[in-house]
């Protein structure tokens, strides 16, 4: 077989989603007007299923594809899973706001898939180019996403946020690029690492290039200081594409700021870029705790909750080690179901009058007026908090571990501290559900299928989801263990 065959074949989600994102664009084009949303977007999520079903038939081990530009390995596949599934339900929960604002067109679900293949691709790059090739391919479908609502100012108005400000920390990231091209004669992530692990001494050049990198990289998971887009954006754009932000994007760009740190930097230039994601890790987890106590509005201040969870998570990323990673991915899993969890409760509710439900002081009593999905949020609540047993407490534990097995004992404390200052608002907005009088006579507005998905994260961060702690720690490991080939 022709070599481009085989590198097709081996990207297989890849290829299926290009050629679905084609087909979409052309049923929706071509079906009926007041069909057309509803058909594409059920199209879109037959894609991304089938998209995953190709992980099956995916060869054991590492398999490099392109020329070696794309890397198909444990790691990858299992990053995909999530960030499919996510995608999917992204699509799925949109449905009954598209329809009801009035924004229902076809290309609501043909830009998710072509965001969907950017992250796909980002997850398996294994050169610096085709890492950027993804992150564009991912970006630019999100700032349409983010101004979908076009009737609405604050949507124009976060779109074009991000628009400018991800524009800014592309050109960073290229600029990155280029330093590690100019300094090691490759883009690479291995062949890089060859030359990294020959040098007797730091290259400052290279150095250079990995700060604007990790500075792209930290953009793109809101990650601080480069947080400054995600609070307006997630609130001036529609609920579900904030959902979407919070999930499979950030799987995605953690997932690939874990594969260019460990595989093309690692040895004693390792310790150099550990420095810079202690203090970005330290940052997140202590803004991200702090300044989402003064929130009123649920959009910010989930989007302050995921800066701090990105901090969690990087600590899992900062020791370089298998398990740290590991612990990275498990959290990645958990926290995509307790986000998208969170926003499909708020989804659901209504106003009296119609508007959507944005202020906590409107979950006022909702336990006496909708009281299963005061139940459901208290439970996102609670994981979110990392209270024991439920599922959420078990990823910060293993984050944490991962920390200090490598020393790292004060980056742990630190993070245990704003992990009990987080818990406050977490609390607060439990106890204005189930200690306050109702506000205002919240409705529902949802569909069947947006319920079930609400039952199934409940069910997932509950006690009940221990159950499926030791598979899907193995599983973690064994995607963990393909960033350290023996």
């Amino acid at each position: 077989m022709h070599p481009i065959f085989t590198s097709i074949a081996i990207a297989g989600p890849e290829t299926v989603l290009t050629l679905g994102s084609l087909a979409a664009l052309m049923l929706g084009t071509f079906s009926a007007k007041g069909k057309a949303l509803t058909v594409t977007s059920l199209f879109a999520v037959a894609i991304l299923a089938l998209a995953g079903f190709t992980l099956l038939d995916a060869p054991a081990g590492m398999t490099r594809a392109f020329d070696g530009l794309y890397v198909a390995d444990d790691f990858s596949a299992f990053l995909k899973v999530i960030i499919l599934a996510a995608s999917a339900a992204s699509v799925l929960l949109a449905l009954p706001w598209l329809h009801e604002s009035g924004a229902g067109r076809f290309e609501y679900p043909v830009l998710m898939l072509l965001a969907t293949l950017g992250m796909t691709i980002m997850v398996s790059a294994n050169d610096l180019l085709t890492l950027y090739v993804g992150l564009e391919l991912a970006a630019l479908p999100s700032y349409v996403l983010a101004a979908f609502h076009r009737q609405d100012d604050r949507s124009a108005e976060a779109g074009l946020k991000y628009f400018v400000l991800g524009a800014l920390a592309s050109g960073i990231l290229l600029y990155g690029v280029t330093l590690i091209y100019g300094f090691s004669g490759s883009t690479q992530l291995d062949v890089i690492a060859g030359v990294v692990s020959g040098q007797t001494e730091r290259s400052v050049g290279l150095l250079f290039g990995i700060v604007f990198i990790l500075a792209g990289l930290a953009f793109k998971v809101s990650a601080v200081p480069f947080h400054m887009w995600t609070p307006d954006v997630y609130e001036g754009a529609p609920t579900p594409v904030a959902a979407f932000f919070s999930a499979a994007p950030k799987a995605a760009a953690l997932g690939l700021l874990a594969r260019v740190m460990i595989v093309a930097f690692p040895g004693n230039i390792a310790a150099d870029w550990q420095q810079i994601l202690i203090f970005i890790a330290i940052a997140s987890m202590v803004l991200g705790a702090v300044a989402a106590v003064a929130q009123t509005n649920i959009k910010r201040l989930l989007a302050y909750s995921s800066i701090a969870n990105i901090g969690f998570a990087l600590v899992g990323l900062t020791p370089g080690t298998p398990a740290g990673i590991s612990a990275l991915l498990f959290y990645v899993t958990v926290y995509v179901a307790m986000t998208l969890g969170s926003f499909l409760v708020v989804l659901q509710l209504r106003r009296p009058d119609g508007s959507p439900v944005e202020s906590m002081a409107d979950f006022a009593g909702l336990s006496k007026t909708q009281p299963k999905l005061a139940a459901a949020l208290a439970i996102f609540m609670f994981s979110l908090a990392g209270i024991p047993p439920l599922l959420g407490f078990w990823p910060k534990f293993a984050v944490f571990q991962a920390a200090i097995a490598s020393g790292l004992i004060a980056l742990a404390l630190i993070g245990f501290v704003a992990s009990v200052i987080a818990a406050f608002y977490y609390l607060r907005l439990i106890k204005i559900m189930y200690f306050d009088e109702p506000a205002v006579s919240l409705a529902t507005e949802g569909s069947a299928v947006n319920g079930t998905m609400i039952a199934a994260c409940a069910l997932f961060c509950s006690p009940i989801g221990m159950l499926a702690i030791s598979p899907l720690v193995a599983a973690t490991a064994r995607a963990a263990a393909a960033l350290f080939p023996a």
